[in-house]
């Protein structure tokens, strides 16, 4: 059972082939898209194939209120699409290589549109503008959300996990600006854990 501070925490619940389940905080709204999926060889993670997929990410990303979209199985590619761009963008920042051209058109088109509207409810809750938004407003608040990242205090703090054979890209938020992995409870254990077998069979050699 997931307890409230948990459920509440920033960041996805990974779960990847090997069994393993962590938390992965990659410190934006726009980065937690990237945990769909992605282009090329990271095509076979995709998990958005239907409307409810792309609700479903939503609701368990960091947006609240969760808000009520009404998504279309014509919107999934576009989803699909902004993510792809996004994913080779924070790719081309984590490595200090040029943004790609075509996918900061892709980013800027996006952003261009309505976001989300926020609300203030009567009892001081936020909220979201009445009735169904549109997937077109949800793209608009990631894009936007990737706009300030990339623009910000963190833009240079865009990183890929370090792990082996482990491409989670992640902003470094934390105060010293020393995170090299995208969980300590995963990658970073893993490391302290080989580094600990080395030493061993370094003593007994």
């Amino acid at each position: 059972m997931v307890d409230e501070a948990s459920a509440h925490a920033p960041g996805v619940e990974m779960r990847p082939p090997d069994g393993q389940v962590f938390r992965f905080d990659p410190g934006a709204l726009s980065l937690e898209l990237l945990t769909t999926g992605g282009p090329g060889p990271f095509a076979r993670y995709e998990v958005l194939h239907t409307p409810a997929d792309v609700a479903a990410w939503a609701a368990a990303s960091r947006l609240r209120p969760v808000p009520e979209l009404a998504v279309t199985d014509d919107d999934v590619p576009a989803v699909r699409h902004l993510r792809d761009a996004l994913f080779r963008l924070t790719q081309a920042r984590a490595h200090a290589e040029p943004l790609p051209a075509a996918d900061l058109a892709v980013l800027n088109a996006a952003a261009a549109e309505p976001p989300l509207a926020p609300r203030l409810t009567p009892d001081g809750t936020p909220s979201w503008a009445p009735g169904p938004a549109t997937t077109a407003r949800l793209l608009a608040t990631v894009a936007r959300d990737a706009v300030d990242l990339f623009s910000g205090p963190y833009a240079y703090r865009i990183r890929e996990c370090a792990g082996e054979r482990c491409y989670l890209l992640f902003a470094d938020t934390s105060r010293p600006g020393r995170r090299r992995w995208c969980s300590m409870e995963r990658c970073g254990n893993r490391h302290k854990v080989r580094t600990l077998r080395a030493r061993r069979e370094a003593d007994h050699s």
